[in-house]
């Protein structure tokens, strides 16, 4: 089986007005995101067009050092931009890029080890990617489930303190909820996947010829991982974060 699949650059100049409707949205019911909305647009296309030739170098060299560099590169973005989302949580870069780190080398290892991907950067990179994204968002929805749960149950966190309870004690039911808040979009994803939405890495196999039935090996493996790798996740930003909502006398700060 083989397909082609071409954009034009017309086709892709068109496909703006997907934007400007988005704009236009925004301009109506006064969001005020028109302007995040160009800047994301705007961002989208230099960066893609930007990691679309440094992939092609990558793959063409295929050195494993430069391979680690591409997939230590982008645990760091992902870090970063989990970071931003922690809403002034101390330490929060660090706590994402061990949690991010961490799932991301377990679920690599796995992979790698069992022979179902290759040290190979056209495997390597674009698996780290989905790893990498994935924890990202199920960190930044554990920090705010944090932030949200420590705000709301003020008063029984401080009931706990007052009657003897350590801070873990008093936090375990919040911690608790922020790692299965933080998992709760891979496993609603694991469950609609081939009924709602069609997955995009078996989708490309398929686009590229390969035969559906691998292809599916293939998004079975990554639904898998992907769930792991959240749970992970989630587990170690969540226990590494919830100590910075008490100062050195287990004093709730929030």
């Amino acid at each position: 089986m083989t397909s082609q699949l071409e954009i034009s650059n017309l086709s892709l100049i068109l496909s703006t007005l997907l934007l400007v409707i988005a704009i236009l949205v925004d301009y109506k019911e006064k969001l005020g995101l028109g302007k995040d909305i160009f800047i994301a647009g705007i961002r989208v296309v230099i960066q893609l067009f930007i990691i679309g030739y440094v992939l092609s170098f990558v793959f063409q060299i295929n050195n494993d050092f430069v391979t680690l560099i591409m997939v230590l590169f982008i645990i760091f973005n992902a870090s970063y931009n989990a970071h931003k989302t922690s809403e002034g949580i101390p330490n929060s870069f660090k706590i994402s890029l061990t949690s991010i780190g961490i799932g991301t080398i377990l679920a690599l290892g796995i992979l790698v080890l069992s022979g179902a991907i290759n040290w190979v950067p056209s495997q390597i990179v674009p698996i780290t990617g989905m790893i990498a994204s994935n924890s990202m968002t199920a960190i930044g929805i554990a920090y705010q489930s944090l932030t949200t749960q420590f705000k709301d149950n003020r008063q029984q966190i401080l009931e706990k303190l007052a009657l003897g309870a350590n801070e873990k004690q008093s936090s375990l039911t919040i911690v608790r909820q922020s790692i299965k808040t933080g998992m709760q979009p891979s496993i609603s994803r694991s469950k609609t996947v081939g009924l709602v939405s069609l997955p995009g890495m078996m989708s490309g196999l398929m686009f590229a010829g390969i035969d559906p039935t691998q292809a599916i090996r293939y998004q079975i493996v990554v639904m898998f991982m992907l769930i792991s790798v959240t749970a992970i996740s989630s587990f170690i930003a969540s226990y590494m974060t919830y100590r910075s909502f008490y100062n050195e006398e287990i004093q709730l700060m929030i």
